[in-house]
């Protein structure tokens, strides 16, 4: 046996074989995977933020990433995203939200917009904290 880097046929694999084993022990309640994913664009049409997210087979939100460019924050355009995305995901059946972050970049974010921690990693990266957090959904 060998470990070999992962071409895109390696990946549909180990994939299909993960959701093959969840679904046979809890049924989805949605399609795989539902994208997400929005963005902000300013008068002249550039991008100024954004999230990337989706529901997964469970109806949970997953964000994975939402940004705003520095020169339009604190206009409450993370929240207006934040906001968005989650309505938009009550809409297509999802019930809890989830997503993690660091302690340098959006913990008081989230915890303002009624997120729960439900757990951390203390000193990674050193001096700092992985916080992740769940929300549910209405």
């Amino acid at each position: 046996m060998i470990i070999d880097l992962c071409n895109k046929a390696d990946i549909k694999i180990i994939v299909d074989g993960l959701n093959a084993y969840n679904l046979d022990k809890v049924a989805a309640l949605s399609p795989i995977w539902t994208p997400l994913e929005f963005c902000i664009k300013n008068e002249q049409g550039d991008v100024i933020g954004g999230v990337l997210a989706g529901i997964n087979y469970w109806n949970g939100l997953e964000i994975k990433i939402l940004w705003v460019d520095e020169g339009y924050r604190k206009q409450a355009l993370g929240t207006k995203l934040l906001s968005y995305i989650e309505k938009e995901a009550t809409k297509r059946g999802a019930t809890m939200a989830m997503v993690d972050t660091f302690d340098f970049q959006a913990e008081g974010f989230y915890i303002k917009n009624n997120y729960e921690i439900i757990g951390e990693i203390k000193d990674f990266p050193k001096g700092h904290r992985r916080i992740y957090f769940s929300k549910v959904l209405q």
